[in-house]
């Protein structure tokens, strides 16, 4: 590729970055804009003009994900060599090749996660903590050290960042200081010691750093503003006195600063770097005007420094649908609405994997699953099980890899189909859910994934793809797989959907409750809300629950955020539910004690789980019987049918109706039709029909 190919296709701002070869530059890129595009562009033109060889490049970004995409970008310019790492990966090779230099012997060992030591340096505080207080101290320990704060400074740094930690705040001291005690005695090193020990080697040992510094002469920083202030160390300590720095950012989707990120790096980096070229990327590629719209509309109303450094966006696709907003009953009602809509995409042919739900928090996916389920809809929970440490896809590579040994030069699609057909893909999918779907569908990604490939790279093989595959696993960039992504804002920053629907949009959860501490806080829950906004190209959807559960008091406020964007009356006309379950004026009372219900598995059996009840063992234990019978005929699990706490629930109050049946939670219109008339007979003592429903 010649260097004036490079430049071809590039906006006039993307070109001004590709061109400006040498730093320091400040890229400011709104969401959408194609800033992904403009850095590879300004590497590569870089290289083929002969201004930096590529081997010379050490280019950072924050996920593996994102550094495989720049890696890909890369080699399709024509710049192979560039290194794109993460601040740990890049971190880790250089401890690692320089420690038997300067230190000797092994280096220490890296722990993975910090809630083993974390927790045993809680017993010997003795304290006790439970899981998710185990979790908020282990993310306190690494704040701490982010931000270069020692325990004995903690107390004080804590409670002038606003921040809550899990036990006080002369007791969270004690256990960060037990937990490196407990480290250092026994040779390990976390990921923020690894930043800064290879900072300390650069900077105590003068041979090192020049021999780095001899090696990488070119630095691109993407996602600047999430860069905390150990990795801004790091930085500092590789570049010197250099200014060959190029950083990448987006004041808007500053939305880490709980994690001890800050974007004062990235808005003061003309007054670090005087003189430094900044170039704005506002041209949205992504979204249509309505939803572009919307953004704009969200941050609009940032109040604060917040608003004075907002980028404007300006659409380049043409129109689309409004973006919809949605008021329901409760969390129930919600999910059904969102699965329901979903159904309806998917039936007009808009793939699955091009649509996303997405929420402030993990634990408001759990009514989506269970909707999900009961419409038959594919879903992937994203921050689950790693998909190249899945035995298919391992078999799958290794099949793979054989292959390419004696590589025929067929075509890559038909050889790699060819290849994973003897490790169980079909033309269709398996029926139902559940682990033969789930293989089904690993390997079919393995199989979409070759003909991105081959449409990248007409040229390639079964060579070039098991070393693009080998390549994705050890930074785990996945393929995408089939099926509805369900993930929290947080975890969907840098990727998009053709359908977006933003749930749970009420008060006390975006903002979340504790955001209320300060006007700061509350403007980051704002940009959460436009980071998942921009998240869609084409479809969104925006909706809250006036409850959380059915029959629950509709107390719930619509987020703040809303307020001039969203329709005072919004949503579909209110659902009369009382047909499906009983609906009173608070939560719903126990039927053995009276006392009112907040648990998921209390509300679903109707009582307390201390309260006695009376049922017929002999009924659950047939009533499990049948649903094996159903999952093995369905190829689902089990639990897709119905859940214990469902079938105890069932057991329990032995309905002899359908509208007693339908009374009980987690018995969704699908699954009255579906199982209602097999259940009803065993609660008769009947025998269920013979032929299994599909």
């Amino acid at each position: 590729m010649e260097a004036d190919e490079v430049l071809a296709g590039l906006d006039p701002e993307q070109r001004a970055v590709a061109e400006a070869t040498r730093g320091p530059v400040c890229v400011l890129a709104g969401a959408g804009t194609g800033k992904t595009r403009a850095i590879t562009h300004r590497i590569a033109y870089a290289v083929h003009t002969g201004v930096v060889s590529p081997q010379r490049v050490l280019a950072v970004t924050f996920t593996t994900r994102a550094a495989g995409e720049l890696r890909g970008r890369l080699r399709q310019l024509g710049a192979p060599g560039v290194q794109a790492r993460t601040f740990h990966a890049a971190a880790y090779k250089q401890l690692h090749y320089f420690w038997p230099k300067v230190v000797g012997g092994e280096p220490p060992r890296l722990v993975e996660s910090k809630l083993g030591l974390v927790a045993e340096a809680a017993r010997l505080c003795r304290l006790s903590f439970g899981r998710t207080e185990l979790r908020d101290a282990a993310t306190e320990v690494e704040w701490a050290k982010v931000t270069q704060t020692r325990p004995d400074d903690y107390a004080a740094a804590a409670a002038k960042a606003g921040r809550t930690p899990p036990a006080e705040a002369a007791d969270m001291a004690r256990v960060y200081e037990a937990y490196e005690r407990l480290r250092r005695d026994r040779n390990l090193i976390d990921f923020e010691g690894m930043l800064e020990l290879t900072a300390a080697i650069l900077t105590e040992h003068q041979e090192v750093a020049h021999q780095f510094r001899d090696q990488y002469r070119h630095f691109v920083v993407d996602e600047y503003q999430d860069v905390n202030p150990l990795q801004k160390l790091l930085l500092d300590t590789w570049l010197g006195e250099r200014e060959d720095l190029c950083v990448v950012g987006d004041p808007n989707q500053t939305i880490y600063s709980f994690t001890g990120a800050s974007p004062s790096y990235l808005l003061g980096f003309t007054v670090e770097h005087p003189g430094a070229k900044v170039i704005k990327l506002v041209r949205d590629y992504r979204s249509t005007p309505q939803v572009v719209r919307l953004a704009n509309g969200v941050l609009a109303q940032a109040r604060g420094d917040a608003r004075a450094h907002r980028l404007e966006l300006v659409a380049q696709r043409s129109d689309g649908p409004t973006p919809v907003f949605s008021e329901h009953d409760d969390e129930v009602a919600e999910a059904e609405a969102v699965a329901k809509r979903i159904r309806e995409l998917l039936d007009e042919g808009v793939p699955a994997r091009e649509i996303a739900v997405l929420f402030r928090i993990n634990a408001q996916s759990e009514p989506y699953e269970q909707a999900f389920a009961d419409c038959g809809v594919p879903y992937v929970v994203k921050g689950a099980e790693r998909f190249f440490e899945r035995a298919e896809v391992r078999q799958a590579v290794v099949l793979l890899r054989g292959a390419a040994r004696s590589d025929t030069g067929e075509p890559l699609v038909r050889a790699v189909r060819d290849v994973l057909a003897a490790a169980g893909l079909t033309d269709q999918p398996p029926e139902g859910r559940g682990a033969a779907r789930e293989r089904w569908e690993s390997l079919a990604a393995l199989a979409q994934l070759a003909e991105d490939v081959a449409i990248d790279r007409p040229s390639a093989g079964l060579r070039e793809f098991v070393a693009e595959l080998e390549e994705r696993a050890g930074s785990q960039h996945a393929p995408t797989l089939e099926g509805v992504t369900l993930a929290t804002l947080h975890t969907a920053k840098g990727l998009e959907w053709d359908a977006v629907f933003l749930t749970g949009l009420v008060e006390g959860t975006l903002p979340i409750i504790y955001a209320e501490k300060s006007p700061d806080q509350i403007e980051e829950e704002r940009r959460l809300l436009y980071v998942g906004v921009t998240r869609a190209r084409e479809f969104l959807t925006l909706s809250w629950a006036l409850a959380r559960s059915p029959g629950g008091r509709k107390g719930r406020r619509r987020s703040r955020f809303l307020d001039g964007l969203a329709p005072q009356s919004a949503g579909p006309p209110r659902v009369d539910r009382s047909a499906r379950r009983p609906v009173s004026s608070g939560p719903q009372p126990c039927r053995v004690c009276g006392r009112p219900l907040t648990a998921a598995i209390e509300r679903k059996l109707g009582r307390c789980e201390s309260c006695p009840t009376d049922y017929d063992e002999d009924l659950l234990e047939r009533m499990k019987h049948w649903r094996v019978l159903v999952s093995k005929r369905q190829k689902v699990p089990a639990y897709v049918v119905f859940t214990d706490a469902t079938l105890q629930a069932i057991a329990e109050r032995a309905p002899l109706s359908e509208a007693d049946l339908a009374a009980i939670p987690g018995v969704g219109a699908v699954k009255l039709g579906r199982y209602g008339a097999d259940v009803l007979a065993l609660c008769r003592g009947e025998e269920p029909a013979a032929d299994l429903v599909d």
